[in-house]
């Protein structure tokens, strides 16, 4: 059964250039070269390869389209949209409202100990960047910040436009559990890019539905996911963190 969301009919921008500046800041925020931990986590995946959800790389994919439509999408990609649009207005209320919201839904204790350790290590990161702008900055210092309210916060000077920021972070994303499957399943190079090819062609179609997400539609719930990650907070044998 098709599990992806269907499109809101709500109106979206147009696609806007992408200067080369702004292009390279999206790749260097996407990298899985970045200090931020991203890699120690799989987000549910070793627990379902435990539980027999996930076996090879077909299974594999399949699970991680589903995350990518009924999660991601939905929660993340939407929260990173609205709060880049807040960062660049100097709305320090809806960050704060928008970073609450994405604390609160987490449904386990390890998406929220994830989101908020990537979210701690980049603040620290933008911190050190000659180019850090301290105003900005100073906003940031008030929250327990989320991963992908910081996120929104990286890219808010880029000049990127809303569409061009979710891409880089849905394939960032993508890229970092293609690579837990590959250690979780286990699998090799091949499959894994297998994997992230499938997931590449769905990502347009995933960040077009969050851009046209409205507050009261925007959602979080995932009770397999939660279930899985709760799980995997006393899993026996772990490789990622918990």
């Amino acid at each position: 059964m098709d599990m992806r969301t269907n499109l809101p009919t709500e109106a979206v921008d147009p696609p806007a250039a992408l200067q080369p500046s702004s292009l390279l800041q999206l790749l260097w925020l996407a990298s899985p070269a970045l200090p931020v931990g991203g890699f120690s986590y799989s987000e549910g995946l070793e627990a379902a390869v435990d539980a027999g959800h996930v076996r090879d790389a077909d299974s594999a994919a399949h699970w991680l389209t589903q995350q990518l439509h009924l999660t991601l999408a939905r929660s993340d990609l939407a929260v990173i949209a609205q709060a880049l649009r807040a960062w660049r207005a100097g709305d320090a209320a809806r960050v704060h409202a928008l970073n609450d919201w994405l604390l609160q839904t987490r449904e386990s204790a390890e998406l929220r100990l994830q989101t908020e350790q990537m979210g701690r290590s980049l603040r620290e990161w933008l911190r050190k960047l000659p180019q850090a702008d301290a105003t900005v900055l100073a906003y940031a210092a008030d929250l327990d910040p989320s991963y992908p309210v910081m996120f929104a916060l990286a890219a808010s000077g880029s000049g990127a436009p809303e569409r061009d920021v979710l891409l880089a972070y849905a394939f960032g994303w993508a890229e970092n559990l293609m690579q837990a499957a590959l250690k979780a399943v286990p699998l090799g190079q091949t499959a894994g890019q297998t994997i992230l090819s499938r997931l590449a062609a769905e990502i347009p179609t995933a960040v077009e539905y969050a851009l046209a997400l409205p507050d009261s539609v925007r959602q979080a719930y995932s009770p397999m996911l939660a279930i899985l990650s709760s799980r995997h907070e006393t899993q026996y044998s772990r490789l990622f963190r918990s």
